[in-house]
């Protein structure tokens, strides 16, 4: 008798294991689908038209923040000048892309997207009353790519110009083009550049990433976890189904053999 009711009581016991490792793994999608979503609507960068993170005094730019997160709605563009945090609208709109018509020197800031409690990352932009700004790339870097900075003259297109990195001079050029082939981290730091002794732009970071670090700025789309969580889910309807008539079809069976030992016995 004992030995009929521990086998009587295996089945339901893995049975309840499987339900139980089930759960855990519809919670472990679960939690990877919201750290995915956390990754998408912290690390995008908003998009800045020019695309460059110096600018002219009295230029026009445009920010938005198409493709921070496509769940997301409401979003809005702020920017944190001189310490304080602001709304980046000009006008009555407080919400959607951000346009400077004519921007000046007090522009210059942190500007980053926010939707529903999220932040992206955030661009740091220059606006210089100056004759010379640095045209360099707006988002991170990938180790191995090859960069090109760019010395822009307000006053004239042809240039040479000397290029510096945290102070400290890294090449001439005549053309005003200085290219760093196969970048590594070694290269971020701070980089100017300057035409003249009088004539120097603003410093800008070069941000370098490592080779599959798409977290910082080209982060996986959110419709790929709602699609991997929508599939587990899915697959755990049909083994909860699956679970049950097999424990249905287990105590048919053992009810039908307790009746065939019944019947036996009685004849």
């Amino acid at each position: 008798m004992l030995r009929q009711s521990e086998e009587n009581m295996e089945v339901p016991a893995l049975c309840i294991r499987l339900l139980i490792n089930l759960q855990l793994l519809l919670l472990s999608a679960q939690v990877q689908r919201s750290c995915g979503h956390k990754a998408v609507t912290e690390a995008t960068f908003p998009q800045i038209v020019p695309s460059r993170l110096q600018l002219f005094e009295f230029e026009s730019v445009f920010i938005k923040c198409d493709g921070f997160s496509n769940d997301l709605t409401n979003w809005r563009v702020l920017r944190k000048i001189k310490g304080m945090n602001t709304t980046c609208n000009i006008g009555w709109e407080i919400l959607g892309p951000c346009t400077i018509a004519t921007a000046f020197s007090m522009d210059s800031g942190e500007y980053w997207c926010e939707a529903e409690g999220k932040k992206s990352s955030f661009v740091d932009i220059t606006v210089t009353a100056g004759s010379v700004i640095l045209e360099s790339p707006v988002v991170p870097v990938t180790v191995g790519e090859d960069v090109t900075l760019r010395c822009r003259n307000k006053k004239s297109n042809l240039i040479s110009a000397d290029f510096y990195k945290d102070g400290l001079h890294i090449g001439s050029s005549a053309t005003g083009e200085m290219t760093i082939y196969s970048v590594s981290k070694s290269n971020k730091g701070l980089y100017r550049c300057n035409i003249s002794v009088a004539e120097v732009s603003p410093e800008s970071e070069l941000t370098v990433r490592e080779i599959g670090s798409r977290h910082e700025d080209c982060p996986p789309s959110p419709d790929c976890f709602h699609y991997g969580f929508t599939v587990l889910r899915i697959i755990g309807t049909v083994l909860l189904v699956a679970l049950g008539l097999a424990m249905a079809l287990f105590y048919y069976s053992k009810k039908r053999q307790r009746t065939d030992s019944k019947l036996k016995y009685a004849l």
